[in-house]
């Protein structure tokens, strides 16, 4: 197990072996026995003076025998006394087998005999004790000097072991012998009855340290407390208290457990402490261990789960920047579960929950100052005040950029102004918008550019119906490709504009609400409204006839400006059938304009302008009639005739005059 505690150990089995196969009562046991009976029957003194008296009757015939008389009587003399002489021998010989074997017998059970002894005095030999019989002991001074046992006092009364010795007229007797299986019997009996006992840390090992509780006994790491200790370097010369978990008397090993003791005594606080609990009940503990989904706090024998979520209203990173190892504080008793000993605690419902009241404090549409504490792909969480945080959506971070990552425009840590659009204090959710903060930037676009101002932008993108001019940056115009050309038609807007390249457009139109510009290419020249400019209903303009159609002939009145003159107004109904009558064609549509050619000027009266969709509506008929009459007041005015003059004098007088 540990090398040093097995040498001394091994040592000590090995020389308490035959202790552990002897108790003290075997020392009773062996005074019973049959050889013990017969040296109460001969003494050692009685068996060396039966010994003297056999080897004396062997002497005094050869020394005081009288001279033969005759043969056969000394023949017969001599066989008697050689026969007496063989048979005392024999007894002799089988009285010293009989008292060898008495003393090696009392010599075994006496080096296990535990006897009560009193001190007599101290020699540079060792304690000499008084054994009785006015025979002395002596205990070696060796087992004080190479031990810290204490010598024991003059005249007091101590148990010792014989060891079967004898040295200058003394017992050799072993004091150390008896205290080791005193406390063997000791060391036993505690670990059967489960006791606690006291033990000083002498030594630190691998794997853990030793303890001397009258031996060596060896405690692990693992038992020292209810949870690994971190360091046992300290401990040597602490006394603990232990309990014996394991016990080998032979081999000298012992184990013992520090561990079992604080578990006992946690059990019967956590079973005290079972019957107080309860749900919403205020408990103060401390914190045990710290981990990545709460903490532990330890509530006096039970450990109760600080939850992440329950540490606090506002957002937590990391439990450690809440609470730390060996905190004391009050937390309370969410859930309580008697049977699986679970118990679930907050720390933030000992707080005033913000949400209480939040719709009144922070109503939509009203604007507040918050600190970024999380960006999303989707957006980023506002905190408006510890336990109240509030999420701009991408969508609503900007008025006119397109974001393609809240964290290009954002950090957390950043203050920013918010307008509240939406909250639900039932949910605990609150809908925030950063852009409304701002002025709305198309509301200054409607003012930095009203409709008719001329702007010039790049291309940023070519749809089928046209194409998106950037008009400053985030904002831009929609181009038509019915306002590309006033003649051109535009099939395919790629084959008209390329990206990047610069365009200059007119503001058609500025829709803020719906964010959307209109832009003109083709209303930049804008001939038609210059032509709008300088006419109106009811003048006279000369045109050129461009094309005949079946319900009128349009007339160019300039540069890509063309008016239509429709059939009703070239000449009256009457005449219009009648020529109609007579022209018969064979195939193709039926046109007829009248008096008018194709090719040539004619005047015609304006009838009809609308600018917005640029048509112009003309009248042949209504330009004659006007013109007539301008002549007939021309001459009426000019002549000295009368004011009945008619057209047809009016036609005469022309005619004379040419």
């Amino acid at each position: 197990m540990f090398t040093d505690h097995d040498n001394q150990t091994n040592a000590a089995a090995a020389a308490t072996a035959p202790e552990a196969e002897t108790t003290p009562n075997s020392t009773h046991a062996e005074t019973n026995s049959p050889v013990e009976n017969t040296a109460e029957q001969i003494t050692p003194a009685a068996a060396a003076k039966s010994s003297e008296t056999a080897s004396a009757g062997q002497e005094t015939p050869s020394a005081g025998a009288p001279e033969r008389t005759g043969a056969s009587t000394d023949v017969a003399a001599a066989d008697a006394e050689s026969a007496a002489a063989e048979e005392e021998a024999a007894g002799s010989e089988e009285m010293s087998k009989l008292l060898q074997e008495y003393d090696e017998k009392q010599e075994a059970a006496a080096s296990h005999e535990v006897i009560e002894v009193k001190v007599v005095a101290y020699t540079e030999h060792g304690v000499v004790v008084d054994l009785g019989g006015k025979t002395e002991g002596l205990i070696p001074a060796a087992e004080f000097a190479d031990t810290e046992i204490p010598r024991p006092e003059p005249n007091s009364t101590i148990e010792v072991q014989r060891t079967g010795e004898h040295k200058d007229g003394f017992t050799i007797l072993s004091y150390l012998k008896v205290l080791r299986r005193r406390t063997w019997e000791k060391i036993e009996a505690a670990f059967k009855a489960r006791e606690t006992i006291t033990g000083k840390v002498v030594d630190r090992i691998k794997g853990g340290v030793v303890v001397d509780i009258g031996v060596r006994a060896f405690l692990p790491g693992s038992q020292y407390d209810l949870r690994p200790a971190q360091n046992l370097d300290n401990l040597t010369g602490t006394e603990i208290q232990v309990r014996i978990t394991k016990l080998n008397r032979r081999r000298g090993n012992v184990v013992v457990s520090r561990r079992a003791l604080l578990e006992e005594e946690l059990h019967a606080k956590r079973a005290a402490l079972m019957e107080t609990l309860s749900e919403g009940q205020v408990v103060h503990g401390h914190v045990k261990n710290v981990t990545e989904y709460g903490a532990f706090v330890d509530l006096g024998g039970i450990d109760g789960l600080l939850h992440l979520t329950d540490l606090s209203w506002g957002r937590v990173k990391h439990p450690s920047d809440m609470v730390k190892p060996e905190q004391e504080l009050d937390v309370i008793i969410l859930k309580f579960d008697k049977e699986k000993q679970r118990v679930s605690l907050g720390l933030k419902q000992l707080m005033a929950d913000p949400w209480v009241g939040a719709a009144e404090k922070y109503p939509a549409g009203g604007k507040v100052r918050g600190k970024i504490v999380g960006i999303v792909d989707y957006g980023v969480f506002v905190e408006l005040e510890q336990g109240i945080e509030g999420l701009v959506h991408v969508s609503e971070m900007s008025w006119n950029k397109k974001i393609q990552h809240p964290s290009k425009i954002a950090k957390v840590g950043d203050e920013v102004d918010v307008v509240v659009l939406d909250i639900k204090p039932s949910d605990r959710r609150v809908s925030l918008g950063i852009k409304q903060a701002q002025p709305d930037p198309w509301l200054l676009i409607a003012e930095k550019y009203p409709v008719g101002t001329v702007v010039t932008g790049k291309v940023r993108n070519i749809a089928e119906f046209g194409a998106f001019v950037e008009i400053e940056e985030g904002f831009d115009g929609l181009v038509h490709v019915s306002d590309v050309s006033w003649t051109e038609r535009i099939k395919n807007p790629h084959e008209v504009f390329k990206k990047g390249e610069d365009v200059t457009a007119k503001v058609l139109k500025i829709d803020p609400e719906n964010r959307r510009v209109s832009l003109g290419i083709k209303q930049v020249n804008d001939i038609w409204g210059d032509w709008f400019k300088q006419h109106k209903v009811g003048q006279i303009v000369k045109g050129k006839v461009s094309r005949i159609a079946t319900f009128g002939a349009f007339v160019e009145l300039g540069d890509n400006i063309e008016a239509l003159c429709h059939n009703t107004e070239i000449e009256e109904r009457k005449r219009r059938d009648e020529g109609m009558s007579s022209f018969r064609p064979t195939t193709g549509p039926l046109k007829n304009a009248g008096p008018l050619e194709p090719g040539k000027e004619y005047d015609f009266k304006i009838i009809k302008i609308s600018p917005e969709t640029r048509r112009i509506g003309l009248s042949y008929r209504a330009a004659v009639k006007q013109i007539e009459r301008k002549e007939i007041e021309q001459y009426r005015s000019t002549s000295k005739s009368s004011s009945t003059a008619t057209i047809g004098d009016a036609l005469k007088s022309k005619l004379s005059a040419r």
